[in-house]
């Protein structure tokens, strides 16, 4: 085993992304995903770019690509980096290959991918992480970054050393209470589907903050009765947040500034798997809060109604597009 070599599972956007800076440092990685990812990067390398300025071109000689999970053999560190419902797949695909005290980084969203690797990886160190950052692929083998934000890993993963150039990564003690509040804010990833809009233009229209400010008050109600702490990925305290989006847009635009620093053409992940027909990961979204506040006793219609929208609509060639007051409609109709 090379204990230095990261292997990124899961060569999608974020996982190319964050491997082709860790290899623009020196790191010894490899990418591990399917073809349609892989040959076009091995023809021409792998382009990373971001929106304020980034442009780093990764020859593919400076990377090993493959498509067999026999690679994680290889590994020192394991960065997981394909969508939740892959979680389990992935699971089985490093405990027949991977070194036991390999530690393995989730690099996912919501709060279901990392329990699926542990139960899938008994007695192994899984961390989990948290992804400020939105990734899109804009054709062949060229990434680009289109938001802000840092990498939040757990301290004990300092060790590790993935602080590299391009990478704004930093170590907190509480990275499950900052998990709940990327879930949050991942809550306008639904709506980002449902909507068609960019995120800047969903952002900008009133109404839709406005759904996505109760939507996000909903899932608070639920986790303060769940007695789970929440921390926040910006300088706002997470209550804070709806009344921020609650605000009128020319205030709004002052106020959040940082929030808007987005590129204009810019759509979640989510946006791409609902309009392919592929499944989604709003069932560890919303669905995790809707499970949760069943639990808890805590109503919860917005969320109830957004994950049946978005169920609804996967697997279809034109998924339908909504409008707020459709979805709100949907809200009271339970």
């Amino acid at each position: 085993m090379n204990s230095d070599r990261i292997v990124v599972a899961g060569a999608g956007a974020v996982g190319c992304f964050v491997g082709g800076l860790l290899a623009a440092s020196g790191r010894p990685v490899t990418l591990l995903g399917r073809a349609s990812i892989l040959d076009p990067i091995a023809a021409n390398g792998l382009a990373l770019t971001d929106f304020s300025g980034l442009d780093a071109q990764i020859a593919a000689e400076s990377l090993t690509l493959s498509e067999n999970p026999e690679c994680l053999r290889d590994a020192g560190v394991i960065l997981v980096a394909v969508k939740t419902p892959g979680s389990p797949k992935m699971a089985i695909a490093i405990g027949a290959n991977a070194a036991p005290e390999v530690p393995v980084v989730s690099l996912q969203n919501g709060m279901d991918a990392v329990a699926a690797l542990e139960s899938g990886l008994p007695g192994r160190r899984v961390l989990p992480s948290v992804v400020g950052f939105n990734v899109v692929q804009r054709g062949g083998a060229r990434f680009h970054r289109a938001t802000g934000g840092e990498l939040l890993l757990p301290r004990s993963a300092e060790a590790l050393e993935l602080d590299v150039a391009g990478l704004e990564v930093r170590f907190v003690d509480d990275i499950v209470a900052h998990q709940w509040g990327k879930l949050l804010l991942n809550l306008t990833n639904a709506l980002n589907a449902l909507s068609g809009l960019t995120i800047r233009e969903q952002l900008l229209s009133r109404p839709w903050r406005g759904l996505l400010a109760d939507q996000m008050a909903e899932g608070l109600a639920v986790l303060r009765k769940a007695g789970k702490p929440v921390q926040s990925g910006t300088p706002l305290p997470p209550g804070a947040i709806p009344g921020l989006l609650s605000l009128p847009t020319p205030l709004f635009r002052v106020i959040a500034a940082r929030m808007l620093a987005v590129d204009a053409e810019a759509r979640t992940s989510m946006v791409r798997d609902f309009e392919a027909g592929r499944p989604t990961e709003v069932d560890s979204l919303q669905g995790a809060l809707v499970r949760l506040g069943k639990a808890q006793g805590v109503p919860t219609p917005i969320c109830s109604a957004v994950l049946n929208l978005v169920r609804s609509g996967e697997g279809q060639q034109a998924p339908r597009r909504y409008s707020v007051a459709e979805i709100r409609k949907k809200v009271k109709a339970g």
